[in-house]
């Protein structure tokens, strides 16, 4: 008689064993394909920053139209609108730390660093006021900067701004005067860079302004560039604007609802770019002189 075995009419039972570690096992590879994380959606983000931002302005505008209690439309006609160098003297000390939330929700830091970064050679910043611009000079990129002011106390206020920022740096020179009037470059060729800021809407000649600026600037290679702000492209801002006006010239020394586009076409400057912010009233502007015949 054959043997017997134990169980041997039995299917033998196998004990299922762990497998080991195997990194092309493609069921491991499935458990250890990395999940997918969702995007966060920054475009939401930027969308309700944008938001706020016209939200803000909106209501700054309506707040600054409430002041005028009973409206009396300013024309934006330049002859027409009075002196405001006495403001400056008052505002000047003040002046960052009034202005500073109102520009930051309108987003002209991003445009000051923008405008900055386009900065090169011998550099010259007219209507400097307080030095808004100068925390984000290329100092390694400018020989030589030059801020012109017509206000001493605010051109006291860039100085010591910039003394603070940039102690090492010793090629930067601070001229009280009006930027009408003639200037020479370190150099004796004229400046590569020539930016303002917010200058327009102060000076009382504005388009002999721009022509001086224009001749100031190196003819071969020389830009000008200036961030300003005026008149919307919609008239019901417009007529907001307008009556305004010397509620906010008396408070900031300026008038907001001057033509710029008009003041640069009476001036011949050659605008090789226009961008507008902020309803049309915020403008970029982009200039090369013109070559001399």
């Amino acid at each position: 008689m054959p043997p017997s075995f134990p169980n041997s009419s039995k299917q033998k039972t196998l004990v299922k064993q762990k497998q080991p570690f195997l990194p092309n096992s493609p069921v491991q590879a499935a458990d250890l394909k990395p999940k997918i994380i969702p995007k966060r959606p920054y475009f939401l983000v930027g969308l309700a920053l944008y938001g706020g931002i016209i939200t803000a302005y909106g209501t700054y505008l309506i707040f600054s139209l409430n002041k005028v209690p009973e409206p009396q439309a300013q024309a934006a006609d330049i002859q027409a609108q009075g002196d405001l160098s006495h403001v400056y003297d008052r505002i000047a000390k003040t002046y960052d730390s009034n202005i500073k939330w109102s520009e930051f929700w309108m987003g002209m830091p991003l445009l000051r660093r923008s405008l900055a970064r386009r900065m090169k050679g011998d550099v010259l910043e007219v209507s400097a006021g307080t030095g808004r611009n100068i925390k984000y000079y290329p100092i390694n990129r400018c020989n030589s900067i030059t801020f012109v002011d017509t206000n001493a106390s605010m051109l006291d206020q860039a100085r010591k701004n910039f003394r603070e920022r940039y102690p090492q740096y010793r090629s930067a020179r601070f001229i009280l005067q009006d930027a009408e009037a003639p200037l020479y470059s370190p150099s004796g060729q004229g400046y590569d860079t020539v930016v303002q800021t917010m200058g327009l809407c102060s000076h009382h000649s504005p388009v002999r302004l721009l022509k001086n600026l224009e001749s100031l600037c190196k003819k071969d290679g020389g830009k000008i560039i200036l961030l300003e702000h005026g008149r919307s492209y919609y008239d019901w801002l417009n007529r907001i604007l307008d009556y305004a006006a010397p509620s906010h010239a008396e408070t900031w020394g300026c008038w907001w609802n001057r033509d710029i586009e008009g003041i640069l076409k009476d001036s011949g400057l050659k605008v090789d770019k226009i961008s507008r912010y902020h309803f049309g009233t915020t403008y970029w502007i982009e200039a090369t002189p013109r070559q001399q015949e």
